[in-house]
């Protein structure tokens, strides 16, 4: 599939690479379909470009990557509407928010996005009754920290 974006410009995007999200995504109820484009292998870092809308594209990053102590439960409800199971578990991505001076940049914990690889459907869930927040910074002593070494 063809699409535009103002980041990217004209790209093609694989149907492997594409993502639906049958409730939208919280603050855009109507934006459901999505490209999940790494940034470069081994990098954390990866973005969501909306298929329909040019000018919304997320940076994303693995919590992990950052955050080895990040844990949560999904409910069994979340996890029979997306089909997961022990042989296919989900992939787990959080939104960045990137301010003027980037190595401030933060990853939202409490809303992390739950995909299903196999049949490419995901949901944002905001977690309830949990420490973390939309801002856990990324790099807490500036770039010089290495990804893996987390902070908040």
């Amino acid at each position: 599939m063809l699409i535009r974006s103002v980041r990217f410009g004209e790209i093609e995007v694989p149907e492997d690479s594409q993502i639906h999200f049958p409730h939208g995504l919280p603050g855009f109820p109507k934006e459901r379909e999505f490209a999940y484009l790494p940034s470069a292998p081994d990098n954390p870092f990866a973005f969501l470009q909306s298929l329909a809308e040019p000018n919304l594209t997320f940076i994303v990053v693995d919590p992990f990557a950052f955050f080895q102590d990040y844990k949560f439960t999904l409910d069994d409800q979340l996890v029979s509407e997306l089909g997961l199971t022990d042989a296919n578990p989900p992939h787990i991505i959080s939104i960045v928010s990137v301010p003027a001076n980037s190595e401030e940049m933060t990853a939202n914990l409490l809303a992390p996005v739950i995909i299903n690889t196999q049949s490419r459907i995901a949901i944002q869930m905001v977690l309830e009754k949990t420490p973390y927040t939309t801002r856990h910074r990324l790099f807490p002593n500036g770039f010089d920290k290495q990804p893996g070494k987390g902070g908040k």
